[in-house]
This record gives C-alpha cells, sequence and structure tokens, in this order.
C-alpha cells in the first residue's frame, strides 16, 4: 500500500481539488492519504468531499518534518509519499511509484513542470529531470520503501526549514539507490507571480548554499523569509 502525506497549514483550496483528483488516478491501487494539519491550522477540512481512504490528523508538533513525521508513524503503508498539496501529480503516480520501488530502487522523486508556461518556468522545471544541485527538494514528492524511511531517521524534528534537503544529504551518503520520475508533476508558480523569477532564484541559490556550509536552519527560514514573498 502506497501512503501518501500532505502536510498542510491553510490548504482547503489546494486540498478540494488534489483529495477528488488522487482518488480519480488510482485505480487498481492500494492506498490512504494522511493530511498532516499544522498545530495551529485554522482551516476547516470536513466540507472536503473525500473517502475514509483519507485521514486529517492535527499534528502535536508544529513544523513539517514533524507533520510529516507524525503522519509516517500513522501510516498503514509500506510505501510512503510526501506531496505537497499545491502540486497536481501525473495521472501515472501511482504507477510510476509502484513501479519505480519494485525493482533496484527504493527511493525516488518526481521532476517537474509548472503551471504557467513560460520560457524561463520551463528551464528551472528542465533541471529536475536529472540528478543536480537542488535534487532533493520538496517540490518533487520523495516517495520511498518505509522501512529504509525509518532506517535513515525519518525527518529531523528540529530542522525548521529545507529538511527535505537534510533527508536527501542522508539519503546520498546512505547510498540508497533513487530515481527521478520522468512523467512530472504540475506545481504552482505564484512564488515567481509574487517574486520575480531573479529574486527567487538566487535566494533559493543562497539559501542552499548557506544550507552545505551548516548554517542553523531557523537562521535559514529568516533569510528566506525576509528575501521571498509567500
Amino acid at each position: 500500500m502506497i501512503t501518501v502525506i500532505i502536510p498542510v497549514k491553510d490548504e482547503k483550496e489546494n486540498l478540494s481539488k488534489l483529495l477528488p483528483y488522487l482518488e480519480s488516478i488510482a485505480a487498481g491501487h492500494s492506498f490512504e492519504v494522511v493530511v498532516a494539519c499544522s498545530q495551529n491550522c485554522k482551516a476547516d477540512y470536513s466540507s472536503i468531499p473525500c473517502t475514509e481512504r483519507v485521514i486529517f490528523i492535527r499534528c502535536k508538533h508544529e513544523g513539517r518534518a514533524p507533520q510529516m513525521n507524525e503522519a509516517a508513524d500513522l501510516a498503514s503503508g509500506n510505501i510512503l509519499a510526501f506531496l505537497h498539496a499545491d502540486a497536481r501529480p501525473p495521472i501515472t503516480f501511482f504507477a510510476d511509484i509502484e513501479q519505480s520501488l519494485s525493482g533496484k530502487f527504493d527511493a525516488g522523486f518526481f521532476s517537474y513542470q509548472f503551471d504557467k508556461n513560460r520560457f524561463l518556468l520551463r528551464i528551472n522545471a528542465s533541471t529536475t529531470y536529472r540528478k543536480g544541485i537542488f535534487t532533493g527538494g520538496g517540490d518533487q514528492c520523495l516517495f520511498i520503501h518505509r522501512d529504509v524511511f525509518e532506517r535513515l531517521g525519518k525527518f529531523k524534528d528540529d530542522q525548521l526549514f529545507m529538511e527535505d534537503f537534510e533527508f536527501y544529504k542522508r539519503l546520498k551518503k546512505s547510498k540508497v539507490n533513487f530515481t527521478i520520475v520522468q512523467h512530472p508533476l504540475t506545481i504552482s508558480a505564484r512564488k515567481y507571480d509574487k517574486n520575480s523569477y531573479v529574486r527567487v532564484n538566487l535566494s533559493n541559490l543562497l539559501v542552499l548554499l548557506l544550507f552545505k556550509c551548516g548554517y542553523p536552519s531557523k537562521k535559514l527560514r529568516s533569510i528566506y523569509a525576509k528575501l521571498i514573498r509567500s
């Protein structure tokens, strides 16, 4: 079974589209969805149409890493997929995950495209089809065998920012075989709509370099918040 884990704060509009969509593309696949709601979440998700395969939990601790870990602890699946609420998976989503993990791979990521067809955004998206400096970001939807995720120590609860890159660093160090699925997710370009293309790219590069230099996650989060309008 695949457990899709979606960490959220106030994402009612996105979840209202994503959850029915996941149901529509899951025919023939065993899956469940765990929506991990932030401790201070104010949105009312009770009106979102979904089946018994969707579970909502309110997390005990604040932060994306603890949210995803709490959801993973409750998951029934032997495969975990960590998906952002504003992403739209390809229709082959479940088949891609199952096929990728049925052979030599223990983990994987998806390539992605943006929901706006702009030349510069296509350049950014093209880098996600192969391994590179930005591989491992949360937009790429990590999927992984549950036992491997647990063996690697899960996400670090005290990693307040870039928890996905920190986990990827340990995944690579442990020489876990992973693949990148060529059927892309579609992700939101809203960050680029609110900020300039150059500003977003330079900010992403800066915090990644600082992360690699060992800057504390709290400082990284503060720097990024000052640079980018969310």
